[in-house]
């Protein structure tokens, strides 16, 4: 039998080829081929080293950029205390709360009362809070984006509420203010005005007072000398 010299890279023939069976050729590959597929070079290696090095240097450095800039803020106690408070709202199906400003800014946020029953019933009511940095030892300012007809709310949004004055504690919450809000629409109080003539009118005229609550909701209507472009929701209408 002749001998045969297999040439690295060049295809040998099977034995089958001697039976008259088609031949069936195979690849050795060469040898630097083979280092390189298991066992990159060390120059390469090294690279590779230096550019995932260079990679955490830049993340270090645009951390600490971002930290002396301001950028990474550290949340004060009454952000935190905020945070809570928020998450463990249990508001009234028909009060809800939104962040104009995202998520990331909690200190400054919205509350929507569109009540079921009562004087005020079909109407939107929105009011901003602003929480300030020393909450909870001091409440936060609220005011009603919402022009209304109210014996407690003036027109220019101020709100009389106890709890948001003289009477705040820093055991209370953000859920007790909601409560309260709440309350003004389902029993105004005639006794602690800041429309005084709405006051007037709900403890001499209750019906007329109703009268002019739906007025005020429906819109576009002047009522006791002042302009109300409307509040409905559409929902009872």
């Amino acid at each position: 039998m002749r001998d045969r010299v297999l040439t690295i890279g060049q295809p040998a023939e099977d034995d089958n080829l001697r039976r008259g069976n088609a031949a069936q050729l195979s690849v050795i590959p060469p040898p630097e081929v083979v280092l390189e597929r298991h066992s990159p070079p060390p120059q390469v290696v090294l690279k590779t080293m230096i550019r995932l090095f260079k990679v955490k240097e830049k993340q270090k450095e645009t951390a600490e950029n971002a930290k002396e800039n301001g950028l990474v803020k550290k949340q004060s106690a009454g952000e935190l205390r905020l945070h809570r408070d928020i998450s463990e709202l249990n508001m009234p199906e028909e009060c809800k709360i939104s962040f104009p400003n995202g998520k990331d800014d909690l200190m400054d946020f919205e509350i929507t009362i569109t009540p079921y029953r009562g004087y005020y019933m079909g109407g939107g009511f929105v009011f901003t809070f602003k929480v300030p940095a020393v909450y909870p030892h001091e409440p936060p300012k609220v005011k009603c984006k919402t022009k209304i007809y109210h014996p407690n709310i003036d027109l220019e949004g101020n709100t009389c509420l106890n709890i948001l004055r003289e009477d705040w504690k820093p055991v209370l919450n953000i859920n007790t203010v909601i409560y309260g809000l709440y309350h003004l629409f389902t029993e105004p109080n005639h006794e602690d005005p800041l429309n005084q003539e709405a006051a007037d009118l709900l403890r001499d005229n209750p019906k007329l007072f109703g009268l002019n609550v739906r007025k005020s909701i429906e819109g576009n209507i002047w009522v006791g000398g002042a302009h109300f472009p409307g509040c409905k929701t559409g929902d009872f209408y």
